[in-house]
């Protein structure tokens, strides 16, 4: 999706288009995702949740089980305003949330450790979503395969059409789970410390620690034969 980006002051993202408009309009938004704390960091616009979510590719989904919470770490796929879920048929998790259970998903990007001058103002700078919605299990074979397409892509683009499809067998003892977003909302932190006016006379070093997500030199299986060259798509990931 591409958008026009705005970074305004106080660290508030804005992506404008038709689509975010469309989406934010059909959103239902809720005391859920009123932004309390630092309002000026969030968002509700669309396109900026999607942004966040195309960058990451682990979430976080919490749910409620005869009042015991629980917060699973999974790996997602998006399509528009739908995330895709997928594990082992007899993951919990998932056959919990087939039932249609309300749910909570995050995820979270840390771009640096902010440094300031007093312990109080130390921070992180960063890229968060909070996405509220319910899930449903996908049972179609073919549309369960096109789920499972969007989860591989996000994760490494290029690789599902290298790599043999999933078998019947293998599907069935797969579940695939379609989430769909009723209200979300994004808080950003760019920048660097905000300390006390006072505080800036102290001999402290100050600014921000970036954090970087980077890949190391691939790997390859002992059982691979020779005269494989690493994949175009892997170095072109690497080097993103």
């Amino acid at each position: 999706m591409s958008s026009k980006v705005v970074l305004r002051s106080g660290d508030k993202w804005i992506f404008h288009n038709a689509a975010s408009r469309v989406i934010l309009k059909a959103m239902n938004l809720t005391s859920r995702t009123k932004l309390r704390r630092l309002p000026k960091r969030g968002s509700h616009d669309p396109a900026t949740i999607h942004a966040i979510l195309d960058d990451g590719f682990l979430a976080h989904v919490g749910f409620s089980l005869n009042g015991q919470p629980f917060v699973i770490p999974t790996l997602y796929g998006r399509n528009e305003n739908k995330l895709y879920l997928h594990g082992s048929a007899a993951s919990r998790m998932l056959r919990e949330l087939e039932g249609g259970i309300p749910a909570c998903l995050t995820v979270t990007l840390v771009d640096g450790i902010v440094l300031a001058r007093s312990a109080f103002h130390h921070s992180m700078n960063y890229r968060s979503v909070v996405a509220f919605g319910t899930a449903r299990k996908i049972e179609d074979p073919a549309h369960k395969t096109k789920a499972l397409q969007v989860i591989s892509e996000h994760l490494i683009r290029g690789r599902w059409a290298e790599v043999r499809g999933p078998s019947e067998a293998e599907l069935k003892a797969t579940s695939v789970l379609e989430f769909s977003v009723e209200e979300a909302s994004a808080k950003i932190r760019t920048g660097p410390p905000a300390d006390n006016e006072e505080d800036y006379v102290l001999q402290v070093w100050a600014g921000v620690l970036p954090i970087l997500s980077i890949t190391g030199a691939p790997v390859p299986d002992a059982h691979m034969s020779n005269g494989h060259n690493v994949p175009e798509y892997i170095l072109k990931y690497r080097a993103r």
